[in-house]
């Protein structure tokens, strides 16, 4: 565990305490002023009704402020979320003060009880503290708040169990162009969600690019394996298609403009293309041509079946 770790598990442990389907971000009826009402159930919002001032009066907290976390405040504050409804907690003071500069947010060292006031607290914390802090937190959350995790590997059944029970967690996966704005997030709520509160953690993810929400939580493995670890393999074949031009002769600069715009063009086009990206790239492979070789010699290698053989692995690594 590193320093910041330690100190983040230390400062949910005060004293005090010991008493105590595809989304795109925030919805244009929402954005535009629209009044909107949602169902308060089990899981229900502070307020039944998102008036107007919506973008006013919803209030985030998040419990962590490392990359992840503050790619969504970010998001948020694009989003028309006032920074004065916007908490973060970390015990590091430089951290803290970063994020303070940056957004122009309240911070604290520790959680409070003051944290029931918030419609939605946002735990961003590493892994292997994530148990911890979440049994610190309690008796927060109220039982109508909204838990949403971006902890990877945390189970919502553990989670629920540390929280005392609490029924309202989403679990949300996003990956790293969430620093960009272009995150892939896999989302799925747990059972004590209902519609309002689902929707909430839909489009506090949106915040910083597309979510895809699953019904079963033995998908967000899988979405850790396909979008969460999907980065690491992109930067992999860019790296590998970078060295190849150089060998080709271009200098450093020359292969990185031509390959990673490579990446980006071919990706818009699979994104605004009604087609397949299986007839895409049979629309620049000749049959007999140079790229139709290249493709053969992939091929031999066992190129497609290795990566799904990777994925899978990867995938039931998660699952243990």
């Amino acid at each position: 565990m590193d320093i910041e770790a330690r100190g983040l598990s230390r400062a949910f442990n005060p004293p005090k305490f010991a008493h105590g389907r595809a989304h795109t971000p925030l919805p244009v009826a929402l954005m535009s002023g629209v009044a909107t009402t949602f169902s308060l159930k089990r899981c229900g919002l502070r307020s039944s009704r998102l008036f107007p001032n919506y973008r006013q009066i919803m209030k985030f907290a998040f419990i962590g402020s490392g990359n992840m976390a503050t790619a969504l405040i970010g998001g948020l504050i694009k989003c028309g979320i006032q920074p004065s409804n916007i908490l973060a907690i970390n015990p590091n003071d430089e951290a803290r003060k970063r994020t303070e500069k940056a957004f122009g947010i309240a911070t604290s060292a520790s959680a409070f009880p003051s944290l029931q006031r918030f419609d939605a607290n946002v735990l961003a914390v590493k892994p292997q503290i994530a148990k911890e802090i979440a049994a610190a937190l309690t008796p927060n959350p109220s039982a109508s708040q909204l838990v949403i995790s971006i902890v990877a590997g945390t189970r919502g059944a553990d989670l629920t169990r540390c929280l005392g029970g609490h029924p309202c967690i989403v679990r949300a996966m996003p990956n790293t162009p969430a620093l960009i704005g272009m995150s892939a997030t896999g989302l799925v709520a747990l059972g004590g969600i209902d519609i309002a509160a689902r929707e909430l953690a839909s489009h506090v993810m949106g915040a910083v690019g597309q979510v895809v929400s699953f019904d079963d939580e033995s998908k967000v493995d899988a979405v850790t394996t396909v979008s969460g670890s999907g980065p690491a393999y992109t930067f992999y074949f860019i790296d590998a298609i970078q060295e190849a031009a150089r060998l080709l002769g271009m200098d450093d600069k020359q292969a990185r403009t031509l390959t990673v715009a490579t990446f980006t063009g071919t990706a818009q086009l699979a994104t605004q293309s009604p087609e397949s990206v299986s007839v895409l790239r049979e629309r620049v492979t000749s049959r007999g041509g140079t790229t139709a070789a290249a493709l053969e010699l992939f091929d031999s290698h066992d190129l497609k079946p290795q990566s799904c053989a990777a994925y899978s692995q990867l995938t039931n690594a998660q699952r243990k």
